[in-house]
């Protein structure tokens, strides 16, 4: 198991194949990122990183984080964030991790907060149907209707699918292939689009599950044999 990574999302764009197919892919900022600490099996009970993000201006932390870093003699970092990994996966304190962590073709796993909209009603939070647009309905088109129960229970049930607060929920998208890899610029281009808003935050990591999935590059290797293959005759 490898560390993951703190990103930044840039944006959405399009890639072009060698065919001259398109793309849609989002655009990952992945700064360089410090290992400033390690949990030991031996020590904590579980093996893992931890990694520190965009540096900062002491005078933005707080007490505790201030005397965190000046007591592993670190300079002052944004974001810290720990990493499960292999006890054979450890890297050296101090040393950075950037964009070539990632390959183009590898599938990794992505989680950041999906974009938040407010309060919304029942139709467009649980596409809900609504009721019937005809006469005897006085202005109750796009209620939800009944909830609670008659005397027995006498309650509404937690979890009933009502209005309220939308989106801004904490999302994880798994299976994303990494089309595209700018190590000049520390950006990566994943497949299709992730949850969240301009600039947030997204967490990158090497995929958990086991897939056979063929990537675009061997999707186009297939789509040439292909047509290099005669049909058989119809008999």
């Amino acid at each position: 198991m490898r560390t993951g990574v703190l990103a930044r999302k840039v944006g959405m764009t399009r890639v072009y194949t060698p065919n001259r197919e398109h793309n849609s892919v989002t655009v990952l900022k992945v700064p360089s990122s410090i290992v400033i600490g390690h949990r030991k099996t031996e020590v904590d009970g579980y093996n893992a990183l931890i990694l520190g993000f965009e540096k900062v201006n002491s005078k933005y932390l707080k007490k505790p984080q201030k005397e965190f870093f000046s007591k592993i003699k670190q300079e002052p970092l944004k974001k810290v964030k720990e990493f499960r990994v292999s006890k054979e996966k450890f890297v050296e304190r101090g040393k950075s991790i950037i964009s070539s962590h990632f390959v183009v073709g590898q599938y990794v796993d992505v989680r950041s907060d999906s974009i938040g909209k407010g309060f919304a009603g029942a139709m467009k939070r649980h596409n809900f149907g609504g009721l019937r647009a005809s006469h005897g309905v006085s202005i109750s088109h796009r209620a939800h209707g009944s909830t609670g129960h008659s005397q027995d229970p006498g309650k509404v049930f937690k979890g009933k699918k009502m209005a309220g607060h939308m989106g801004d929920k904490l999302r994880t998208m798994q299976n994303i292939e990494i089309i595209k890899a700018d190590l000049e610029n520390e950006l990566l281009y994943l497949k299709g689009s992730i949850p969240g808003s301009k600039n947030s935050e997204v967490m990158v990591k090497k995929s958990v599950k086991n897939i056979n999935k063929m990537t675009i590059s061997e999707k186009q290797a297939a789509a040439e044999q292909a047509k290099k293959t005669p049909d058989k005759k119809k008999k």
